[in-house]
């Protein structure tokens, strides 16, 4: 069931949420390991720096990579890590 990979999720996040600043997409399923739920998909983290995220609430950020992944979660994510900034946010905490 953990079929999916970051690259996968980098290819299809990249596709929905274009233009993208900066996009990272980090498996974290290794720090998780014999954690309950461990074994029932893995554990992703996304770093996103996008103009689509200006203006948006943090729920409606998340959302939006939810619904862009609404395909692929199924297949194998268990967990999914979300950091998702606006080039402005990104420029300021840099």
């Amino acid at each position: 069931m953990s079929g999916v990979s970051a690259a996968q999720i980098d290819t299809v996040l990249r596709a929905a949420l274009a233009p993208l600043q900066r996009l990272e997409v980090i498996n974290e399923s290794h720090l998780h390991a014999g954690h309950a739920g461990a074994g029932e998909g893995s554990h992703f983290r996304v770093k996103i720096v996008s103009a689509r995220m200006a203006g948006l609430a943090r729920v409606a950020r998340h959302r939006l990579v939810y619904d862009a992944l609404r395909d692929v979660i199924p297949q194998g994510v268990h967990a999914l890590a979300i950091e998702a900034r606006s080039p402005d946010e990104a420029a300021s905490s840099s």
